[in-house]
């Protein structure tokens, strides 16, 4: 499938649109293809897009003061990322997005994703029920470093995601689970 129709079967799992409909929309969208470890958005960019995973994979993440990177999400095909903070309130990032992969995307500015909502009621609907479980899996994600111990929430990433361990350096997974890399080798080899 090119880029419009895997878009198109995404929105359409949840919202309907007539041809017509989606067509505008599609026509907001921009491709762009990026290389794997190629910068997104840095830290301090100006952020006015979010970004619709095609093809590859994507993260984003913060890295603070004593540079320790903290892994907020992967991207994969189907999936959005961006600094929302930054997008939706107009300033500049504090997380970054690079590729993990060589990666195709559809960016759809802030601006035109606010133009369509208000023209399309159907869009409107797509666009905050994608809103509201991405706000649920965060709520799901922190829950789980509460609650579970470092096994448990191995456990629940591999079974929610299990491409993703193909997908993704190892030493990533371990800054997502926020544990030491040796301590996820130890977690996956007891699991064979």
């Amino acid at each position: 499938m090119d880029s419009k129709e895997i878009l198109k079967a995404h929105i359409l799992k949840t919202a309907t649109l007539t041809d017509q409909e989606f067509d505008y929309l599609f026509s907001h969208f921009k491709s762009k293809s990026f290389k794997k470890g190629q910068a997104i958005i840095s830290e301090g960019d100006k952020v006015d897009h979010e970004y619709f995973v095609i093809s590859g994979c994507l993260k984003a993440f913060f890295i603070n003061d004593e540079i320790k990177m903290y892994i907020l999400q992967f991207a994969m095909p189907t999936w959005w990322t961006s600094d929302y903070g930054a997008l939706y309130n107009h300033t500049r990032a504090t997380i970054s997005v690079d590729c993990i992969s060589d990666a195709a995307v559809l960016c759809l500015s802030n601006d035109d994703r606010e133009k369509i909502c208000s023209e399309i009621r159907q869009a409107e609907h797509f666009f905050r029920w994608r809103t509201n479980r991405g706000y649920l899996a965060s709520q799901k994600r922190l829950l789980s470093f509460m609650n579970n111990d470092t096994k448990a929430r191995y456990e629940e990433l591999l079974a929610m995601y299990p491409q993703l361990y193909n997908l993704v350096p190892k030493h990533l997974i371990a800054a997502y689970l926020g544990v030491s890399r040796e301590t996820l080798s130890r977690l996956y080899n007891a699991q064979k």
